[in-house]
């Protein structure tokens, strides 16, 4: 009787240690449903974009060739941009290349805004960019691409980091994209859509800046006349909430003279995308130049499955902007050596 007692009594230790470590089992899976890992790469459902599979393999067979640096190819491009579109002193408008009483010229509208002591105090006294080279830049785009790329460590081991259009850093982002910010833009079209012209409450907008950290943020107020009062009102909430975010103004003259320069270079587009801008930028103030993102196509080059046009969304892009033309520049750039474009996953060590 005692013997079958202990055996009862070591049968029911071992269902209540069994029982104990099912429940921790389910309550570690349940942790995990709540926080799901990485997203897996949707299996290719056969859709592929009209006439895209040709372009994808003269593409393949483009990037496939291995990438070497062509110092000459990279000097005569960072000259002629230096010399006719001066980005080190013009890109953006300061103190001294805009002075009181000054007219700004729109660079996509026939209008003009002469500049008032208020507007002026709002201008940095010097180039917030030092008149120096960074070794090694990132410019991120906001393309699907990156999408499970694993291309975060690499862009935040940049010595400066480019980033468009406010994207969201957040962490479920963070392992694709990264979260080192170093100048960031804004479209003004994002203060009114997201934001309600910041007429309204303000904090939401300066509380989702806070992932930039005392980045500078590159305002376009001077393209159109609605941007120009949507900028000043982001100015004003900055200041006020006190956020260390440095927004900066756009100069219309550089904006112009880009447009040229690219026109030149057989870009048939009403102004350039603000990626293009943004690797223009770097091409002038960085040695080595990596551009994320970039892919304009809504299929993966290699692996062929549907992918959204942006990394966290899919609004469709601005029609102002020739994105597949501006895409065969930069890959072209990329086979001359001048930067290097990065398609599909970033490996570690790379």
């Amino acid at each position: 009787m005692k013997g079958q007692l202990l055996k009862s009594l070591f049968f029911l230790m071992i269902m209540v240690f069994f029982l104990g470590s099912l429940l921790m089992f389910c309550d570690n899976n349940l942790e995990l449903q709540r926080s799901p890992p990485h997203k897996k790469r949707p299996p290719w459902n056969g859709k592929l974009c009209k006439g895209c599979r040709e372009v994808f393999n003269k593409v393949k067979e483009r990037y496939s060739r291995t990438w070497k640096k062509q110092e000459d190819h990279y000097q005569r491009l960072g000259s002629q941009l230096r010399n006719e579109c001066h980005g080190f002193d013009k890109a953006i408008i300061t103190q001294a290349n805009t002075p009181v009483g000054a007219n700004i010229v729109y660079d996509a509208e026939r209008r003009t805004l002469k500049v008032t002591p208020e507007l002026f105090s709002t201008f940095p006294k010097e180039h917030p960019l030092p008149n120096k080279k960074w070794d090694t830049c990132a410019v991120v785009g906001n393309g699907g691409i990156l999408t499970n790329s694993s291309c975060g460590k690499m862009i935040d081991s940049a010595q400066f980091v480019m980033r468009c259009n406010l994207p969201p850093l957040d962490e479920g982002y963070r392992k694709d994209v990264g979260i080192k910010t170093d100048l960031v833009t804004a479209n003004p079209s994002i203060f009114s859509n997201k934001y309600g012209s910041l007429t309204r409450r303000r904090r939401p907008f300066v509380e989702n800046l806070r992932s930039y950290g005392n980045s500078l943020l590159l305002l376009p107020a001077f393209s159109f006349g609605f941007s120009t009062p949507l900028c000043m009102r982001a100015i004003y909430s900055i200041d006020d909430f006190e956020s260390p975010i440095r927004p900066v103004f756009l100069n219309p003259k550089y904006l112009q003279s880009l447009n040229l320069f690219w026109r030149s270079q057989g870009l048939r587009a009403h102004r350039p995308s603000t990626g293009l801008f943004m690797a223009s930028l770097a091409l002038e103030h960085c040695t080595n130049v990596h551009l994320y993102g970039f892919w304009p196509f809504s299929n993966h080059p290699y692996g062929l499955y549907a992918l959204t046009n942006h990394y966290y969304d899919d609004v469709k892009a601005s029609s102002f902007h020739a994105m597949p033309t501006e895409f065969d520049i930069l890959l072209q750039l990329h086979s001359q050596g001048v930067l290097r474009l990065h398609l599909g996953d970033c490996r570690p060590g790379e």
